[in-house]
């Protein structure tokens, strides 16, 4: 009898007819061998589904770990690597510890605890170890100013404060309105509405990943995206690599415009999937000290209904203050519809101690994602805004008070020094023939380059002059972060005046092989295998930790 759904019989056909030749296909085989075959066949089915939809690394990210991996098991590879890394490893560990070679090394407590007298004394000799003369102005970043008045004050405030916990507000009230002030007069810097909200944070690192983790949850949660993603500049700060590697979120890095170093908005646009939860820009740039265009990335993030995160870690400090000072900036803060957050470093340009860090957000929905709360441990219920739990009160208070101690006109004052400084060590080095500065900074960042020579070379002649620069790649270059340090008299002009001797010179011979830091950093940019590159790495961090070269 036929059906009376035609369609009915024709699917029936179409499964029974493959079924029935498999039937007969297998008809003389023995059970144990069908039961095998289809249980490989399923295995592998379900590592190749796991192989093409990891959430956190491409196919072409696997692929290449996945081969370079199994050519460093051939032996003679994996001998030669070893001989390599133990010569690396010596080198690292003789130049970390060569200032230490006259001091005694204590690996144990002492039997009787010293006198006060005798740990400052001690102290004080530490103090003095190393060639960075960092208040001449030598260093680029890393100490922002340093001002006899302010350092009294926060070692005074330090000292007041050093045993508060911001995890029990209860008991210590103080701290907790220290650090609603802080929040709140960082909002009212970059703009924030009503329901603008954030918390204080151990460093921009920290800001990052907790702006991240807050995206990531509201992706799952609101949204029901199962693997989240991050859309980013290649210029974006490698903690956005930390975030997605603790997170195991996949990070979608955007190619930046060669000339401008400003990310390419229509690159970022066809990087958009149905998993994207974040965008990212920043203001300005850490490697070129350029502006990218948050405009554009916000209409992206309005169009897509996608949250948008400002990285203004470095300068915001100076950015936000720039107008007042007479120099215009596009548009970057909460002005900007469809900006959502905003990450935001006192400890830099904000001249407090390191350790202090603001993220900020439009709006509470998106903080309440940061937050982590435990419901059912037995220790009771447990809530931290942040990572940490127990927190330094005392960098709340220093924060606090060295934002109190400027106010707005400091901060204005010292952002037409530094802008006015910056300017002319761009426009100086503009004129140096055999250099070029990395498209248009804008802030507090000069970066140069070089097609004539190694740009690395600049950088190991500038150290031996007692300056301290950051090596940059992808593309070769370094780079000068301004700060007030710099403005003063006659440190910009030194450095000018230093960098074109230098490059005079390299001219005369500029394809003689490089030494130094020069190599190193050549060397790890020709390296395929980056899991090498990351291993010498991890030799340096490991040798901060030791005090003795090992035998």
């Amino acid at each position: 009898m036929s059906s009376r759904f035609p369609g009915v019989d024709l699917l029936s056909q179409w499964v029974h007819v493959p079924l029935d030749r498999l039937s007969a296909a297998c008809k003389d085989v023995e059970p144990w061998k069908v039961v095998g075959v289809t249980a490989v066949t399923t295995y592998s089915l379900v590592r190749l589904r796991y192989f093409l939809e990891d959430e956190e690394f491409s196919v072409m990210e696997r692929s290449k770990k996945f081969v370079f991996s199994w050519i460093r098991c051939i032996p003679a590879v994996k001998a030669k690597v070893k001989e390599e890394s133990a010569k690396i490893r010596k080198t690292i560990e003789e130049d970390m510890n060569k200032d230490l070679a006259k001091l005694d090394i204590y690996h144990q407590l002492p039997r009787e605890g010293w006198s006060a007298a005798d740990i400052s004394s001690e102290a004080n000799v530490y103090f003095q170890l190393g060639n960075g003369n960092w208040k001449s102005g030598s260093l680029s970043g890393c100490v922002y100013n340093y001002n006899d008045e302010l350092n009294k004050l926060i070692t005074d405030i330090y000292g007041l404060s050093a045993w508060t916990n911001p995890l029990h507000p209860d008991v210590f009230p103080g701290i907790r309105k220290m650090e609603a002030e802080v929040v709140n007069m960082t909002l009212d810097m970059f703009h924030g509405g009503t329901n603008a909200c954030g918390t204080m944070t151990s460093g921009g690192t920290e800001s990052i990943l907790l702006a991240c983790k807050a995206y990531r949850d509201y992706a799952r949660q609101v949204k029901g995206i199962k693997y989240p993603e991050i859309v980013c500049p290649v210029s974006a700060h490698a903690a956005f690599v930390k975030a997605s590697q603790i997170y195991r979120m996949r990070l979608v890095l955007v190619p930046v415009d060669p000339v401008t170093f400003r990310v390419d908005v229509k690159a970022m646009k066809r990087a958009i999937n149905r998993n994207t939860c974040m965008l990212v820009g920043s203001t300005p740039g850490f490697p070129h000290g350029v502006m990218d265009p948050i405009v554009e990335i916000a209409k992206l993030g309005l169009k897509y209904k996608i949250p948008v995160h400002v990285d203004a870690c470095l300068g915001g400090f100076v950015i936000a203050f720039m107008k007042e000072a007479g120099y215009s900036l596009p548009p970057f803060d909460f002005r900007v519809d469809g900006v959502t957050s905003i990450s935001v470093d006192p400890h830099k340009y904000g001249y407090a101690p390191k350790g202090s860090s603001i993220i900020l957000y439009s709006d509470t929905l998106y903080r309440q994602y940061q937050f982590f709360v435990a419901t059912e441990w037995s220790g009771g219920i447990y809530a931290s805004p942040t990572f940490a739990g127990s927190r330094p009160g005392a960098i709340i208070a220093t924060c606090w008070a060295s934002m109190m101690y400027y106010g707005r006109k400091g901060y204005v004052e010292a952002t037409k020094k530094i802008v006015e400084t910056h300017h002319y060590i761009e426009q100086e080095l503009r004129q140096i023939k055999g250099i070029r500065v990395c498209g248009q900074p804008e802030a507090c960042v000069v970066a140069i380059d070089s097609v004539e020579f190694d740009i690395y070379r600049v950088s190991d002649a500038m150290a031996k002059k007692g300056w301290s620069l950051n090596a940059l790649q992808f593309p070769s270059s370094i780079h000068l972060c301004v700060t007030y340090l710099h403005s003063h008299e006659g440190v910009a002009k030194r450095f000018v005046e230093d960098v074109r001797e230098i490059v005079a010179e390299i001219l005369l011979n500029p394809k003689a092989d490089a030494g130094g830091s020069a190599a190193i950093y050549g060397m790890s940019q020709s390296i395929p295998d980056r899991s090498m590159v990351s291993e010498i790495a991890a030799m340096f961090l490991e040798t901060i930790y030791t005090l003795e070269p090992k035998t």
